[in-house]
């Protein structure tokens, strides 16, 4: 063939090439629109469930309440009719049974008129005493209409202007929730989640985070965190596993919780920082990562390390105090490049380490920098990052190493930076505590 040819017919398998290229790409394209086409109707079917629901559940409570109202009110209208007729019923039978007796007295004194002569002075004797009998002049006392109840029923028109008010303010529709989840970060053992504010106008007083096994249809959402803060690291994750987050926030001033933010899917392939289990004076967690210093010794600072190098470059470890005891200059917390057996204190070589009075020492030669001093509540970290590696040399081991960390303690609101020498070139390092008094407690990730 020709070079024409030859020319051609690459330009035509690299025209397919870029087609078939351009095919997928539109696909995957269309793919996103689906799922965009999903969310939108998905959200919108459930958003008409939830107003269905919520406005049902109000029209059946509402007219419970007003039955209830209704019935109470009839109730006491009844009670007030009650106890207002009975006196009256009273009165009557009292009236009616006097009416009797004068019927009676009337038809035995025309009797009387109008016998015989031989008759006439025994029946008007017996009338005159009957008569006398009855007492004539006293009569029953009727109650006058102003002294009696008439019973009425007052209703306030206002409530209905009221309700109408408050119903055309109740709920609200949103195409996008006012917080959304912006970042996810793993962590050993958990995850590090970031969200932010995507409505301006929304006033957040508090946010609250949840999450859930991924794939899993009969997991429900769990609380991991409620408050004021953006982020929140939510540990004791199964490494290699996917996990759902979600957040919403609060009003100010408001009682219920935004709609929640799409959820987003995070997970961990770093295990989690343990202590190691068996150290003389210490109790561990079930979940190795708190410490308890359990008894005293004057003599010995045993030192408690992790169960392997889980602490990496690039990381933030933590430890947070939740528990003190008396202070000793051998206290310390800090990460060395191997878990040497036999060590009283961090405070040696290939280590770094802060005391609980708040000195630093590194390689066992404390710091003129120092940080403040570790109480209950108190929060060290320590991050770490290569800064560079040069061949070994006399000169370098002479200045005690050959590959070089840069390390950031903080402790409080205060920090120190500097480089650490180290004989070897590490990716991972343990880290560890060590006190000489019974009472400290330490949370480490």
């Amino acid at each position: 063939m020709s070079v024409e040819v030859d020319v051609m017919l690459q330009e035509a398998k690299e025209s397919i090439e870029a087609a078939q290229n351009y095919r997928s790409e539109l696909q995957q394209r269309l793919q996103g629109l689906n799922q965009a086409r999903k969310q939108v109707r998905g959200s919108s079917g459930q958003a008409r469930e939830a107003l269905r629901r919520h406005f049902t559940e109000l029209q059946a409570a509402t007219s419970q309440l007003l039955t209830e109202r209704l019935a109470t009110l009839l109730a006491e209208v009844d009670t007030i009719e009650a106890d207002s007729v009975k006196p009256l019923d009273d009165c009557q039978s009292l009236i009616e049974h006097g009416v009797g007796q004068a019927d009676e007295l009337l038809r035995e004194g025309e009797a009387a008129l109008r016998c015989g002569l031989g008759e006439k002075e025994d029946k008007l004797g017996s009338f005159t005493k009957k008569a006398m009998h009855i007492q004539l002049d006293s009569l029953p006392e009727v109650p006058a209409l102003v002294d009696v109840p008439c019973v009425s029923a007052q209703l306030d028109d206002s409530l209905l202007g009221l309700l109408r008010e408050r119903v055309t303010r109740l709920g609200s529709v949103s195409s996008h929730p006012p917080v959304q989840i912006e970042e996810l970060q793993e962590r050993p053992g958990g995850t590090l989640v970031r969200w932010c504010k995507v409505d301006e106008d929304f006033a957040a007083a508090d946010y609250r985070l949840q999450y859930r096994r991924s794939g899993s249809g009969g997991s429900q959402y769990e609380d991991a965190y409620i408050g004021r803060d953006c982020e929140f690291l939510v540990l004791h994750l199964d490494p290699h596993t996917d996990y759902l987050f979600r957040v919403c926030a609060r009003g100010e001033g408001r009682t219920e919780w935004s709609p929640w933010s799409i959820p987003q899917t995070g997970y961990t392939t770093l295990a989690p920082h343990e202590w190691c289990p068996g150290t003389e004076g210490y109790i561990l967690s079930s979940r190795r990562n708190i410490a308890l210093r359990s008894d005293s010794s004057q003599s010995r600072c045993p030192v408690l390390y992790s169960n392997a190098p889980t602490y990496f470059c690039g990381q933030t470890l933590t430890f947070k105090m939740s528990a003190a005891g008396p202070m000793d200059r051998r206290d310390s917390l800090g990460v060395c490049v191997d878990s040497g057996r036999g060590e009283e204190s961090l405070q040696r070589d290939q280590a770094v380490c802060i005391s609980t009075n708040g000195a630093v020492f590194v390689n066992g030669k404390e710091m003129t920098n120092q940080l403040p001093a570790i109480t209950v509540g108190s929060a060290v970290t320590f991050d770490m990052e290569v800064v560079n590696l040069f061949p070994i040399s006399n000169n370098n081991l002479s200045e005690g190493g050959n590959f070089k960390l840069r390390v950031t303690i903080g402790s409080g609101n205060r920090e120190v930076v500097f480089d650490w020498l180290v004989d070897q070139a590490v990716d991972c390092l343990f880290f560890g505590c060590s006190f000489v008094h019974s009472g400290w407690k330490v949370l480490v990730f």
